[in-house]
C-alpha cells in the first residue's frame, strides 16, 4: 500500500495527522489495544495502521496509561468510548465526560467514537451497550447528547451501529433511517461496524446489503471488524457479537461489499475475549488492507 511502513518500523505519526484531522488519516487497518498485547507492542512496535483504544480503560493515571502515551509518539491513536452512554435520557454525567475530554486532550486521537446506545440510568452504570427504540422521542435524545459531546471535545465523534438481537414493536424509524438522520442534525460522523451489520442483519432476518442502501456514505469515517458466536435460542440460531474469534467468512464477503460501496476507510479488528497472539490480530488486520487493495487495483 502506497505510504505504508516498512516492515518492523513504527506506523509513525505523520504532522498532518497529529493536527488530529481524521479526514487525513490513511484508511489502513488497526487494532485494538489490549492489555495482554500492552508490552509486547510497547517492546516491539510492530507495523500497525493505528491502536484503538477503550477510553475507560484508561482515565486515570496508571502505568499502562504512561506506556500509551509513549505509544502515542509512534502510533495514531483511535478512542473508543463505551461508557457515554449517548442514549440516556437524563443526559451526560458531567464528570464522566470531563474525565474522558480530558484523555482526549492528552492523546490527540485521530478519531473519537462511541456507541447508539445507553449504560446508565438515575446514576447507575450497567455493563452493557443496551438498546434504544428507533423512535423520534429517542432521536432527540441521541441528538442532543451528541451535540453536547461534540461541543465539549470541539470536535465532531463518530457513532458505531450495534448489534441487534430484538427489534422494538413501536420503533416508527429503521436504524438506517435513525443514524442518518442523526448525522443530518448533528454533523456526526458513523463507525461503521460490519459485523454488528452482520449480525443484527441475522437476527432480525434483514437483508445486510440493504440494511447499508439507507446510509450516507460521506459520513462514514471508519469500519470495524470482529468475530460473533452462534448460539441456540429455541431451535434458532442467534448471532452473539463476542469479539472472541475471527472475522468470519461472511463477514468478510460483507466488507468486501462495503468497501466497493463506500470506499476504504481506516479499519480496526476488534477482539475482546478470549484474545489471541498479536500476531493473530496483525494478520487479520493485514487481510482487511488487502481486501482495500483489490479494491484499489
Amino acid at each position: 500500500m502506497p505510504g505504508f511502513p516498512c516492515p518492523r518500523a513504527p506506523a509513525r505519526r505523520s504532522s498532518a495527522a497529529s493536527s488530529s484531522r481524521a479526514d487525513r488519516v490513511r484508511p489502513v487497518a488497526g487494532i485494538g489495544l489490549r492489555a495482554p498485547h500492552l508490552a509486547e507492542i510497547a517492546r516491539d512496535r510492530p507495523v500497525t495502521g493505528f491502536l484503538e483504544i477503550h477510553a475507560e480503560n484508561y482515565l486515570s493515571p496508571t502505568p499502562a496509561r504512561a506506556t500509551l502515551e509513549r505509544l502515542r509518539r509512534d502510533y495514531e491513536m483511535s478512542i473508543h468510548a463505551v461508557g457515554l452512554s449517548l442514549g440516556s435520557a437524563e443526559g451526560l454525567d458531567d464528570a464522566h465526560l470531563a474525565r474522558v475530554a480530558g484523555l482526549i486532550e492528552r492523546l490527540e486521537p485521530a478519531y473519537v467514537s462511541d456507541h447508539l446506545s445507553w449504560s446508565v440510568a438515575g446514576g447507575r452504570y450497567l455493563n452493557d451497550l443496551l438498546p434504544l427504540p428507533y423512535t423520534e422521542e429517542a432521536l432527540e435524545v441521541v441528538a442532543r447528547n451528541v451535540g453536547r459531546l461534540q461541543e465539549r471535545l470541539r470536535r465532531p465523534v463518530s457513532i458505531e451501529n450495534p448489534s441487534c438481537y430484538l427489534a422494538f414493536a413501536h420503533s416508527t424509524l429503521t436504524e438506517p433511517e435513525f443514524l442518518s438522520e442523526l448525522v443530518r442534525r448533528t454533523g456526526c460522523g458513523l463507525l461503521l461496524d460490519v459485523n454488528n451489520i452482520h449480525v443484527t442483519a441475522h437476527n432480525l432476518r434483514l437483508d445486510p446489503r440493504d440494511w447499508l442502501r439507507g446510509l450516507p456514505g460521506e459520513a462514514i469515517t471508519e469500519y470495524h471488524l470482529a468475530g460473533h458466536a452462534t448460539n441456540d435460542a429455541d431451535g434458532q440460531p442467534i448471532l452473539i457479537d463476542d469479539h472472541g474469534s475471527r472475522v468470519s467468512d461472511g463477514v468478510w464477503s460483507l466488507f468486501a461489499d462495503t468497501v466497493r460501496r463506500f470506499g476504504t476507510r481506516p479499519t480496526l479488528i476488534e477482539w475482546d475475549t478470549d484474545i489471541p497472539a498479536l500476531s493473530v490480530l496483525l494478520e487479520e488486520a493485514r487481510r482487511a488492507e488487502r481486501i482495500d487493495e483489490a479494491r484499489a487495483a
